[in-house]
């Protein structure tokens, strides 16, 4: 018995179960009515991502419809095209023969068009007494037919897609020159906060866009810069505050000094420089051990609870990071050789960030030394970075503030 093969293009080969059965089913949606071909032949051309169809298996559909009679696909007709090699090629501007071939037989693949074959393999047709065709062998349409709706469905939810992708696209630009302009003014106008950490963070984002991004790439890239943005905002807002306070204390203190008529200069004297004295120029203290990636309050953010074992049940500097993490890690378990290897793969803040993450999921992590030692391998062949697992750490507790951007 040979019902178990399929001559093809490329010779016999087994049928498979999932065209088996595609092929019933086909046969049995088919219903009274019709439909437009190509309408139905546009629909398949949205949905070919889907489908896994490329353009030239679309040309090759397109000349297939050519040799149908009518506009109108209907099982009142023989649904069967029967076209030669040489036919198709004429009708798709001299495809190769090999591509065309190739092209059918992704079509047949995706369920588009089924093959009837030919006692010998041959395309053509059987007229009856009166001239019309009582049997036929070549490609069959009914697929188009009686997948209509959905193929239609299918462009549908492409169309859909494509709309988001853009959406997508274009918030994370408009995040991303949000953030720039606000590094920007942070950092020229010397404002407190950690703008290298935030422009180093930045640009590690960025630095992670692909040049043909799929839309998961966009939502997760748009989710990192738009928690950076709500970092580099909460910054700005912390300034302003500060700045807000310190008005009203000027004013206020003016106000009381006013009212015993004296200027505020006057009852000032220790803003005053002696004379023979040359002022000194302010040093700006050292911050040493802070990573050149997130900012302190960030990462507290995202791993509150380490904030638990600094000082005073919190941390304010990252020597109390580091040095809550040295009591995390042997709260973990994680040997001392391992924790050093971390902090000569990822820096000390960075090994630091690593133990508070660990700490946040130590219910969910077997072995704590093992996956701090699983990253630091990865890190140092390249292959990890803190960035997407602190974001992570972030959207999972739920620290992210709605963003009008999202509106």
């Amino acid at each position: 018995m040979e019902t178990g093969y399929i001559t093809t293009p490329f010779g016999r080969r087994p049928m498979t179960l999932a065209l088996v059965k595609r092929q019933v089913k086909t046969e049995q949606a088919i219903a009274d009515g019709s439909v437009d071909k190509w309408r139905v032949f546009r629909d398949v051309s949205d949905a070919r991502s889907r489908l896994g169809l490329q353009d030239r298996a679309l040309a090759v559909l397109n000349a297939l419809l050519t040799f149908f009679p009518t506009a109108e696909l209907s099982n009142e007709r023989n649904l069967v095209v029967f076209p030669s090699n040489a036919q198709l090629s004429g009708r798709t501007n001299g495809i190769a023969g090999t591509t065309l071939r190739k092209c059918l037989g992704s079509l047949v693949e995706a369920g588009v068009i089924i093959r009837k074959d030919s006692p010998n393999g041959k395309r053509y047709a059987r007229k009856g007494s009166e001239g019309n065709i009582e049997d036929a062998y070549g490609f069959s349409l009914a697929p188009l037919l009686a997948r209509a709706g959905e193929f239609a469905s299918l462009a549908q939810d492409v169309a859909a897609e494509q709309r988001r992708f853009r959406i997508t696209k274009d918030r994370l630009t408009i995040v991303r020159r949000d953030v720039r302009k606000l590094i920007t003014v942070g950092m020229e106008e010397n404002l407190p906060g950690d703008w290298i950490a935030a422009e180093t963070c930045f640009a590690e984002i960025v630095g992670r866009f692909v040049r043909r991004p799929r839309l998961q790439d966009l939502i997760a890239s748009l989710d990192e810069m738009s928690l950076l943005h709500e970092e580099v905002s909460r910054m700005l807002e912390i300034k302003e505050e500060t700045a807000k306070n310190d008005g009203n204390a000027i004013a206020d203190g003016c106000h009381i000094q006013n009212s015993k008529t004296e200027s505020c200069n006057e009852l000032e004297p220790r803003f005053e420089k002696k004379q023979g004295k040359k002022s000194e120029p302010t040093k700006k203290p050292e911050r040493k051990g802070e990573p050149e990636v997130f900012p302190l309050a960030m990462v507290v953010r995202a791993c509150p609870e380490i904030a638990s074992l600094g000082p005073g049940g919190s941390i304010g500097s990252w020597r109390e990071m580091m040095s809550a993490a040295v009591t995390v890690r042997s709260m973990l378990g994680v040997s001392p050789s391992a924790y050093e290897d971390a902090c000569e793969a990822l820096g000390q803040a960075g090994a630091a960030i690593a133990i508070a993450c660990i700490y946040e999921r130590a219910g969910h992590i077997n072995s704590a030394g093992g996956y701090l030692r699983d990253l630091t391998a990865k890190a140092r062949r390249g292959e990890f970075s803190l960035g997407p697992m602190l974001f992570a750490q972030l959207r999972a507790n739920g620290m992210r503030r709605d963003s009008p951007l999202d509106s």
